[in-house]
This record gives structure tokens, C-alpha cells and sequence, in this order.
């Protein structure tokens, strides 16, 4: 057993380039402001890019059947553009890696560019530090990581941020006990409703395509690295960080504290 002095927090993360909207508790909006890949049709089909290996396929591979249950959104496995140590950005599309990143102190990463009001290209991390560790080595914790990281992708923020709360059924849901009842391992009905408010528009252009879009692919491990504090969670620890690339790029890193 591990006692209280040895807790470290660990996180999940999400990075986002965009502006993002104030959450509280249990909200009934969930989105992160406005922000949205540009699209000329719904459904749209968004590919996530496979750089896990087979500790983590069928996790990918249930995140990417819960999230195609949109009415909105269909998102496609393809083969991964990236390595997974450095799991840098391709436009047009989502890359998931898992590998050890080391004691950085997060569990899961996801970094989104956007560019202006449009998402542009994002990524999502798990680190095998954490996970090759009993606690999290468990298929509820792998699926709530998985699950939330690819949903903030898609423009979805969290439902509840407070940990000791009951669980929502939600993974966009903070939890300290994933497996419920009831279970966090996958989304709700109101993630699905979310989808529909974000892209209930269609625009005249596309940014679901792999040309060029603008942005740093800064690799952004590191809290140093994630810029300005904006948003913490119902414990008071940092919930939400803003990088500025300037020319209208931003990076926005969620984060998700393990306790």
C-alpha cells in the first residue's frame, strides 16, 4: 500500500489552442468556447491516428466506436504520422501515442492547435510511466484517459471537475474511482448533445485535411512549457494553461490531477 507521503499528483492533460470559456461544476455547457474543426458536412469523418502499441489498441479502438456514435462525428483509425516518444501534430487529424514519458508528473496529454475559431490538428499522449504502475494499469483508468483526451480533441470540456463528487457516467468527468458505479469509462448521452450545439453550423471551408496549417509543433511535455495559468480545479490546483505562439496561434493544456 502506498501511504499518503508517497501520493505524488499526476495529471492528464489536454493541450488546446483556443480560447476557452469559464467551467464550473457539473455544467450544462460543456464545450471550450467556440472552437470546432472547420467542416463542410455533417457527419464529418476524423481520423485518429494510431501510434499505440498493443497494450493501448483496444482502448483506441473503443474511444473511436463511443465517439462515432455521434450523430455529428465519425472518427476513422489510420496508421500513426509520428513517432510516440515525440507524438508530434499532423493537420488535419488527431495522433494518439502512449510511451514512457517519464515522472513528468501527468498521466495523459492531449495538445490541440487551432487557429482562429477552428481546431487545426491536435494530439493525444498516455504515459506508460504511470500506467505500467498497478493503479493505473486497470481497463477502467485506460479507457477514462483515452476517452477524455480524445474528447477535448473534438472541442468537448469536462462536466465536473470536482473529484469527490458522485461519478456523472461521463470520461469527461473528473473521478478518483473510475470504475463507478457508475462508470466514467466512456461518454454520455450530454457529450453527445454537446457534439451537436458545437458543430450545429457548417462552415465554407475545411481544416479536417492533412494541408499545411499554421502553429507550433512545440513538443509540450512539460508543465514550464505550457505557459499561463488561467482556470484551476475544485481543489485550487491548475486545471487549464494558455501558451501564446502569437499570429493568433495558442496552445491550451487541460489538466487532470490524480490523486
Amino acid at each position: 500500500m502506498i501511504s499518503s507521503s508517497q501520493r505524488r499528483p499526476l495529471v492528464f492533460v489536454v493541450t488546446l489552442v483556443a480560447l476557452v470559456a469559464l467551467v464550473v461544476p457539473a455544467r450544462a455547457d460543456h464545450s471550450w468556447g467556440s472552437y470546432h474543426w472547420a467542416r463542410k458536412s455533417n457527419p464529418f469523418t476524423l481520423k485518429l491516428g494510431d501510434n499505440v502499441d498493443s497494450r493501448w489498441d483496444s482502448y483506441l479502438a473503443t474511444t473511436s466506436t463511443d465517439w462515432s456514435k455521434s450523430s455529428v462525428l465519425d472518427t476513422v483509425i489510420v496508421p500513426g504520422g509520428t513517432s510516440p516518444k515525440s507524438c508530434r501534430p499532423t493537420s488535419g487529424q488527431v495522433e494518439v501515442c502512449n510511451a514512457s514519458y517519464g515522472n513528468t508528473g501527468w498521466l495523459g496529454v492531449a495538445q490541440i492547435w487551432t487557429s482562429g475559431s477552428h481546431i487545426t490538428k491536435a494530439t493525444a499522449k498516455m504515459n506508460d510511466t504511470y500506467f505500467d504502475t498497478a493503479k493505473y494499469n486497470t481497463p477502467a483508468w485506460r479507457n477514462l484517459v483515452m476517452c477524455q483526451e480524445v474528447g477535448h480533441d473534438f472541442g468537448l470540456d469536462h462536466q465536473d471537475e470536482a473529484f469527490d463528487n458522485p461519478n456523472l457516467g461521463t470520461c469527461m468527468d473528473y473521478t478518483s474511482d473510475p470504475d463507478g458505479p457508475p462508470s466514467n469509462e466512456h461518454p454520455n448521452s450530454h457529450d453527445y448533445e454537446q457534439l451537436e450545439t458545437i458543430y450545429g453550423h457548417l462552415d465554407s471551408t475545411t481544416t479536417v485535411s492533412a494541408s499545411a496549417a499554421k502553429g507550433s509543433n512545440a513538443d509540450l511535455n512539460s508543465p514550464a512549457e505550457w505557459g499561463k495559468v488561467i482556470r484551476t480545479d475544485a481543489d485550487g490546483r491548475p486545471s487549464l494553461y494558455v501558451r501564446d505562439f502569437g499570429g493568433g496561434q495558442k496552445v491550451f493544456t487541460f489538466v487532470y490531477w490524480a490523486r
